[in-house]
């Protein structure tokens, strides 16, 4: 008995697709779910529930102070919020299923577009509590906040190409790059962005290997930078003095130093809190002080050691990636993230001038909660990993010791 002959195609003739290879949407899924980080993605959904009720004790506060008259019920800015938040999880999911590949053109893409929309906002932007920051186009958005996860795929970008041509300026490029946004930024005014995206840059163009050398000049660099932006920059002359000057009982991060503290260790309560209902922005740059004084500072410190535990998951993530690219732009990521809790928190214990800047997928908001959804969906994108495939390189020491340092 002789065995079937295999099909041989023609010149110009496709083989045929065995039906068996064709991959079903039920098999992509159990795909995405084998490949994907569950602890990163229960840490985050964790800290957007925490959000949702966060939210719900800030409220009413936002709602009479904003709704004069009793125009806006107690929780629309819950309602609002859950509604942004089904949105934000969504696109978190759907792009945390593209391949790497297509998630690193679609930032590329994402941050060419919000670089032209950042450039129009000086000339169509909308103008709200003094900062022109926002673009309406059918609706109201942000083009710094949806920069954010797209810079960071842009700088990793740039910086990988050293692996190409080790001839190519990868660092006065990005660098350059980075100060177009920072003055751009500083522009609006919104020192607090910049500042965050100067130290996103730093801390991915040290991964890629900036010498010593470089890395004291930018800092001598960002040092005499802060000094000119005191000297002739209003909006940053005036939040440092105020910060330096130490604040009085009117002012806004001393009001959110006091309702941060009012609740003690445990709190008193959801809905009970009352020095809530004087503070400004109470749903969005303020809200970590509502949770203090609802929840206590135990809930406070819980939300600290989340944001703490979705960085360090993806440091651990990266320590066995080979790929450079991912690893410069899951760790630009993971910094703006991280960047913007922190110096959220640091403003509420007056620890910090203060910046309007919102609590990342804890405060309300539209631009925000979608961007750092999208932020964090990029972040999955690019970790996923195979767990049956044997890695034969040495991991995140390997990648930067083949890549070379950038000099």
């Amino acid at each position: 008995m002789t065995s079937a002959r295999p099909y041989i195609p023609r010149p110009g003739e496709r083989a045929p697709v065995s039906p068996r290879f064709k991959q079903t949407r039920a098999a992509r899924l159990r795909v995405w779910w084998r490949e994907i980080d569950h602890v990163l993605l229960a840490l985050v959904l964790a800290l957007m529930a925490l959000g949702s009720i966060a939210v719900a004790a800030a409220s009413p506060a936002s709602a009479r102070r904003l709704g004069a008259g009793g125009k806006l019920d107690d929780l629309y800015f819950l309602w609002a919020h859950l509604r942004w938040q089904f949105v934000g999880v969504c696109a978190m999911l759907g792009i945390s299923m593209v391949p790497r590949d297509k998630a690193r053109r679609a930032g590329i893409l994402l941050g060419a577009a919000m670089l032209v929309f950042l450039m129009l906002v000086p000339v169509i932007g909308s103008e709200v509590n003094g900062a022109k920051r926002w673009i309406s186009l059918g609706m109201r958005f942000q083009p710094s906040e949806f920069l954010k996860p797209a810079y960071a795929i842009l700088m990793a970008w740039i910086l990988s190409w050293k692996l190409r041509d080790s001839t190519l300026p990868v660092i006065a490029i990005s660098g350059s790059l980075m100060a177009l946004v920072a003055l751009l930024l500083m522009a609006q005014p919104d020192l607090g962005d910049a500042i965050l995206f100067v130290g996103a840059w730093l801390v991915v163009a040290m991964l890629a290997g900036m010498p010593m050398q470089r890395i004291m000049m930018a800092g001598g660099a960002g040092v005499g930078a802060l000094v000119l932006a005191y000297m002739f920059y209003d909006n940053a002359r005036h939040r440092i003095d105020s910060f330096l000057g130490g604040g009085t009982a009117f002012d806004q991060v001393d009001l959110a130093s006091r309702t941060l503290l009012a609740g003690g260790w445990t709190g008193t309560g959801l809905w009970l809190g009352q020095r809530k209902m004087q503070l400004p922005e109470a749903h969005t740059d303020y809200i970590f002080s509502v949770i203090g004084e609802e929840f206590g500072l135990l809930v406070c410190a819980l939300v600290v050691l989340l944001y703490l535990a979705i960085v360090l998951k993806v440091i651990i993530r990266l320590v066995e990636e080979e790929n450079l690219f991912t690893v410069l732009a899951c760790s630009g990521l993971a910094a703006l993230f991280g960047g913007q809790a922190f110096i959220n928190v640091l403003v509420n214990l007056q620890l910090f001038p203060s910046k309007g800047m919102t609590l990342p997928l804890v405060s309300y908001g539209g631009s925000s909660t979608i961007a750092q959804c999208l932020t964090v969906g990029l972040l999955l994108a690019l970790t996923r990993r195979n767990p049956f495939l044997s890695r034969e390189g040495l991991g995140l020491a390997g990648a930067l010791e083949r890549r070379g340092k950038l000099r």
